[in-house]
């Protein structure tokens, strides 16, 4: 009996959890800015000879019945719905009217995934305040050749806009507000990771992933250690300065390494 009660409760709590996840969405569904090329339904109640289907144009209008040319880009789906319903009032066409708009394909807002994530491409901004971490999800998110940091550019308020984003501070660090809302036209760039590069006397040569704060005795660990032939005192890196010239550098095991440094292990001469 009490196991048959707390089943009841276990699905209570799941249908109250998916009423308020699909309540959620359909809040910001109703938020949505409707876009040129986007597909939408409109309804009238008890007029079903006004429920129509169109597409948006790309001057944001739409040819609704009695009212011919609307204007809907760029207003939101709770504008749109009253601006319908203030046209078929105003023409004495419905006394009551009580419009409602269904979006069934989403074009006008769209955002792009570039770079290093696992399913790059075009995606639609399907709900209105559409975070940066929902983007990345629909892109199958960041690949493993992908860096910590994340560019999105775009518009805001007829400005260039550009803005480096640290990913992981926004779920390790609780940085919340870096999760940005995504606009219509954005670029979001996964770059590549950080890269050095080890050979010499060491185990396993080759490319290694840079992580924060990497130290040379950290980078050499990664690379299996120095060989019986290594010696720590015949290290050396190699870095790229500003102007591009290569400069050589004798470091200590804990020197911070940075992106695109090779270290050189020599070989003992005892």
């Amino acid at each position: 009996m009490l196991l048959s009660i707390r089943r009841w409760f276990a699905a209570l709590f799941l249908v109250t959890l998916a009423a308020s996840g699909a309540a959620a969405q359909n809040a910001n569904t109703r938020e949505y800015v409707i876009g040129a090329g986007d597909v939408i339904r409109v309804n009238v109640f008890q007029s079903p000879d006004l429920s129509v289907e169109t597409r948006v144009s790309e001057s944001g209008n739409v040819t609704y019945p009695l009212l011919g040319q609307v204007q809907v880009g760029g207003l939101t789906v709770v504008q749109a719905e009253k601006r319908i319903a203030d046209g078929l009032r105003s023409g004495n066409f419905v006394k009551q009217p009580q419009v409602s708009i269904l979006l069934v394909q989403v074009r006008g807002n769209q955002a792009s995934v570039l770079g290093q994530v696992n399913r790059p491409g075009r995606y639609p901004l399907e709900m209105a305040n559409t975070k940066l971490s929902d983007l990345l999800a629909m892109a199958g998110g960041v690949a493993g050749a992908g860096a910590d940091t994340i560019i999105v550019s775009g518009m805001r308020n007829g400005k260039p806009f550009r803005n480096e984003i640290d990913l992981p501070s926004i779920f390790v660090s609780g940085k919340s507000g870096d999760d940005i809302a995504i606009q219509n036209g954005d670029v979001v760039y996964v770059d590549r990771m950080p890269t050095v590069y080890i050979y010499g006397e060491v185990q396993r040569p080759g490319a290694l992933r840079l992580e924060r704060n990497m130290s040379v005795m950290q980078a050499l660990a990664t690379g299996g250690g120095l060989t019986q032939r290594g010696t720590e005192k015949g290290l050396r890196v190699h870095r790229r300065g500003p102007d591009g010239r290569v400069q050589v550098i004798q470091p200590t095991m804990e020197d911070i390494l940075r992106d695109g440094d090779v270290v050189y292990v020599r070989e003992s001469l005892f």
